[in-house]
């Protein structure tokens, strides 16, 4: 085998100085452009920034949010344990229903999804908070649904859904709404990798 690097800091930084060299980050803001370093950190894509959007106000309300303590809600288990608890800065905590029993058996008597069902029993929990979208697209949509009928908002929406059936409509109803802050990767790519690295970005923002 070929010699390979070994020394994790080092890969870490060279890792970053290469994302930095190839992406298109000039057009970003500098807490923007930090979040989508991390992102493509997680999928090694740059040309994803293409597709990069976000509300205005997404980075100055996510960062106080989450140093205000506030709790992140998720829509899958992947997301849930992609997140660096350790670099949370005030011990925040993460909660996710998919594995709850009740919704599964509430998403089949209704004919919707496990995740729809997990995300909106969680509506009470996002309040405040970060709500990070990784896998369904079904989950967004009913958070978008629920919050447009009046349910609590959260702080901010991370809002990275994949797939071939509804994850490029779901971001596009995201971004469509000017009532919550939000980041999304238009399209049909996403997955929990991102918005978990999108919630670590935030994160890691506020321990300098």
């Amino acid at each position: 085998m070929a010699p390979y690097l070994c020394d994790p800091q080092e890969i870490y930084r060279r890792s970053f100085a290469i994302v930095r060299e190839e992406a298109a980050l000039d057009d970003f803001p500098p807490g923007i452009a930090d979040i989508a370093v991390r992102l493509i950190h997680a999928c090694g894509i740059p040309d994803i920034v293409s597709d990069l959007a976000y509300s205005a106000e997404f980075d100055e309300t996510a960062r106080a949010a989450l140093r205000a303590g506030c709790n992140i809600v998720t829509d899958v288990r992947m997301t849930e344990v992609g997140i660096i608890r350790t670099r949370l800065p005030a011990k925040n905590s993460i909660a996710c229903a998919i594995d709850d029993k009740s919704a599964a058996d509430e998403a089949k008597r209704r004919g919707t999804t496990r995740a729809a069902v997990a995300i909106e029993n969680l509506a009470d929990k996002w309040a405040g908070g970060i709500l990070a979208i990784g896998s369904a697209p079904t989950a967004l949509f009913r958070a978008l649904e629920l919050i447009e009928d009046g349910a609590p908002l959260p702080a901010a929406i991370l809002g990275f859904p994949v797939g071939f059936v509804g994850a490029a409509e779901s971001k596009e109803a995201l971004t469509a709404s000017d009532t919550v802050p939000y980041i999304t990767v238009r399209g049909r790519r996403g997955g929990s990798a991102l918005a978990a690295a999108a919630v670590n970005a935030l994160a890691a923002a506020l321990e300098a």
